[in-house]
């Protein structure tokens, strides 16, 4: 089976890779002149525990594999990453219910060794920190994602797969012979497939527009969401990742640090119209207030424009978060078809269980 994978991020290397492996000739198709440009280079780079989703989602279901799955992996294959843990902090006695409950459905979920503690506790293991009850994850992590990225794209053309840059698919057409695929770049042109995955992130609304006798009412709308991250000017205060009590959108403004040793904080959640990736200075007022509900000696002036990335939603502002969405043969009816909807956070965490997914709906 010839297969076209759209989309050179996290995920879409993922599927390719996993397709592969299992023996078919595989096309990666991107229509920038790198792997991972998109939301795939412009996040936390966290590997996430699974704490946050509703037991039975897809979310839920493939962070928590796609975790175990992602540590292994990084491990065999030599891509950096650090088991650093991290703390889920209520600053108010209001918000200890919140910690708690997320707590219980991690468990659910199978995340291992959440625990709660008590102010001093959590203060013992982060001086600088400032919370009524904390939830200790000692399974979340961090990852270098275009290490992650480099070591799925060897791994693809080691089985025989190729990508192509500077190829965007314009259009897609069911046929007798499986998918015809126009696509734009340099050599535009025609070609045809037996299957086709669309992994396009922010532009897999726009493709999947774009396919012939699929349904449009399948088509959810992508609602765009910015998460903007400042660096801190000065050596890290912390050593785990520390998160607020989640925040409509998103998961509040937390602190994240990187295997260089630096820290930053964010994303926050900007709600917006169109593309655009510059960071505003003028949010870091909003980042400064936030930040020193659980870090109060955030000294004033330490925080720097860094940079933002913007998740493809499916729901918007005051709406519930929406599961990943995911379109094979089964839901829509046309044989070698999924189309990937709204893999925003955990996406990084879960690639290699959702890859997994799409091949055993191509199956």
């Amino acid at each position: 089976m010839l297969v076209l994978v759209v989309g050179a991020g996290v995920v879409g290397l993922a599927v390719a890779r996993a397709a592969a492996l299992s023996g078919h000739e595989v096309i990666v198709a991107e229509a920038a002149g790198a792997i991972g440009t998109g939301t795939s280079s412009r996040n936390s780079e966290v590997i996430h525990a699974g704490i946050y989703y509703p037991p039975g989602s897809l979310r839920a279901r493939h962070c928590v594999r796609g975790r175990r799955m992602l540590y292994a992996y990084a491990e065999s294959h030599g891509v950096p990453h650090r088991k650093c843990g991290k703390l889920l902090v209520a600053t108010r006695d209001a918000e200890v219910a919140k910690i708690e409950a997320l707590v219980a459905q991690a468990r659910v979920n199978g995340v291992e060794g959440m625990t709660m503690l008590d102010a001093a506790a959590a203060k013992g293991l982060e001086p600088a920190l400032a919370c009524v009850a904390a939830a200790l994850s000692p399974e979340t992590g961090i990852v270098d994602s275009h290490r992650l990225m480099l070591a799925l794209q060897g791994d693809i053309e080691d089985a025989g797969g190729a990508l192509a840059f500077h190829t965007p698919i314009v259009g897609l057409a069911p046929g007798p012979e499986g998918w015809t695929v126009r696509h734009g770049g340099p050599e535009p042109g025609t070609l045809t497939v037996d299957a086709v995955v669309n992994a396009a992130g922010l532009g897999a609304q726009r493709l999947a527009a774009a396919t012939e006798d699929y349904p449009p009412a399948r088509v959810p709308r992508l609602v765009l969401a910015k998460g903007n991250y400042f660096q801190y000017a000065g050596r890290p205060v912390f050593s785990r990742l520390i998160y607020p009590a989640p925040v409509e959108g998103g998961l509040g403004t937390h602190v994240t640090l990187d295997l260089a040793g630096r820290m930053r904080f964010g994303p926050d959640v900007e709600w917006i119209e169109t593309e655009g990736y510059e960071v505003d200075p003028r949010r870091a007022d909003a980042f400064y207030a936030s930040i020193r509900t659980y870090f109060p000696g955030l000294p004033d002036g330490s925080l720097m424009p860094d940079y933002c990335g913007i998740r493809p939603k499916l729901t918007g502002p005051g709406e519930p978060a929406a599961d990943f969405l995911i379109e094979g043969p089964a839901e829509h009816g046309l044989p070698g078809l999924v189309h990937l909807f709204g893999i925003e956070s955990p996406g990084l965490t879960s690639a290699l269980s959702l890859a997994e997914d799409v091949m055993e709906r191509l199956r």
